[in-house]
């Protein structure tokens, strides 16, 4: 019977990184991580899978989740599992700090990266599966308005870190919005609408916001042309606090201002400058979910990707799964999602394919020990190193190492063993440098440091 060979084909919306792209995203996971634990977060991890009904406590979502259930069942079983793959961080989140209540301690400052699945259809920049980088602190009962200041604070460090270009990181109140809605006469049942509305400013602009929101009916015109002179405001973030402070506006309103201006002054104390730090009062965000503090995280030269990173205040997490308040604040990074656009606009680019620097060419294959302990130390002396075992010439093994982006070639025949040197070859320069064998470490530290 003749084998049948499946033809390997991609599967729309999941995505598989070549080694250089994956070696990319190992780098950015390692400094997300390292910025997170920076600030004193704590990593978790969930459960890809979840009870059904936990992750459609909210409703509505039922179109994105993928049920679990096996392709077959034995006699007096079901295939059914009552599982389903989570869609978010935020909801196993939530299960978690319920069910772990009484093992933590607050405020829980929680860091996770794991991989999330959802039912889109696949297109530009949307996944079935992607990695979510998210952190949260959560309080019990109450969490200081500073702690909102903390989050611009991780956000600046990290995408300096990541050096992805200039970024600025927009910030608002729900509570002034929604606030200022209700004092210029707007139904409570239509707040949600009209909020919304003013969420797609950036795509659709400000005449066809003020048309939507007429054809709601909920504001006045003079009212609807004072909600669209305030979002309209830009100045400096000091002089718009001022100005929100001279706006005629209710409690709700006010205090938005408050803690805004809080927020603002506690941030720029931990050294994010007003440069990357914006007031705007058009980005709305989370409509069902956050009630205070927002961030929105977009790059400076390249608004098309959207936001790359985003989050909010909210008054309490796990009202489905405890009666205890849990208010808390925190962001999610679309990693997948990000690196897919960088990628495609060139931003950043996938060219080794080693996570090691540098690779030891064999020239003898009766010296093969002697090469293995050449690597032994460099990768000893904290330089990560790989060795060209296959009996191959020099200038093919050249060419491996430049393929696969190597940065060093390490070469030595009889004559560099008997006098105890290596040479050093700069695969981009092509530059040679013979070094004692009991310095190779240190130079190349030195020379790695310097590219």
């Amino acid at each position: 019977m003749e084998r049948q060979i499946l033809k390997p084909t991609p599967i729309s919306g999941f995505p598989e990184w070549l080694p250089a792209e994956k070696l990319v995203e190992q780098r950015f996971l390692d400094r997300i991580r390292a910025t997170f634990e920076a600030y004193g977060f704590t990593p978790i991890e969930t459960a890809a899978a979840e009870r059904t009904e936990v992750l459609t406590a909210k409703g509505g979502l039922e179109k994105e989740i993928y049920a679990l259930s096996r392709l077959a069942a034995g006699e007096g079983e079901e295939a059914e599992t009552g599982l389903a793959l989570h869609f978010d961080l935020t909801v196993p989140t939530a299960r978690y700090v319920a069910q772990n209540y009484g093992h933590l301690t607050f405020p829980f400052r929680r860091y996770q990266m794991q991989k999330v699945w959802r039912g889109e259809r696949p297109q530009a920049g949307r996944f079935r599966e992607f990695y979510q980088c998210d952190i949260d602190v959560i309080g019990d009962g109450q969490l200081s308005i500073a702690t909102d200041a903390e989050i611009p604070a991780i956000i600046y460090d990290l995408f300096r870190e990541l050096a992805i270009g200039d970024f600025v990181i927009r910030i608002s109140n729900r509570k002034i919005l929604s606030g200022y809605l209700t004092h210029l006469g707007c139904p409570d049942g239509a707040i949600h609408a009209v909020l919304g509305t003013v969420d797609k400013i950036e795509k659709i602009g400000a005449s066809k916001v003020v048309a939507e929101i007429e054809a709601l009916g909920a504001l006045a015109p003079a009212a609807l042309d004072k909600l669209m002179a305030l979002i309209a405001t830009k100045r400096s973030n000091e002089e718009l606090i001022s100005h929100l402070y001279s706006v005629s506006g209710n409690e709700r309103f006010t205090l938005g201002v408050d803690e805004l201006a809080e927020v603002t002054e506690a941030v720029a104390a931990l050294g994010v400058p007003d440069s990357h730090l914006e007031i705007d009062l058009t980005i709305v965000r989370g409509l069902d979910y956050y009630t205070g503090t927002i961030y929105e995280t977009r790059l400076v030269e390249h608004p098309e990707i959207g936001s790359i990173c985003s989050g909010g205040r909210y008054d309490d997490l796990a009202s489905h799964f405890i009666d205890k308040p849990l208010p808390g604040v925190g962001i999610s990074i679309g990693l997948t999602r990000l690196l897919s656009s960088l990628f495609k606009a060139g931003i950043v680019q996938a060219s080794a394919q080693s996570p090691a620097p540098v690779l030891v060419t064999t020239l003898e294959r009766e010296r093969t020990g002697d090469y293995l302990k050449l690597a032994r130390y460099l990768r000893e002396g904290g330089i990560k190193t790989e060795v060209f075992l296959e009996p191959k010439k020099l200038g093919q093994q050249l060419k491996y190492a430049d393929k696969k982006g190597f940065r060093f070639a390490l070469i030595a025949g009889g004559t560099e063993f008997d006098a105890g040197t290596v040479k050093l070859k700069n695969l981009a320069s092509g530059q040679e440098l013979t070094v004692a064998v009991g310095q190779m470490v240190h130079v190349l530290h030195q020379k790695l440091a310097q590219e």
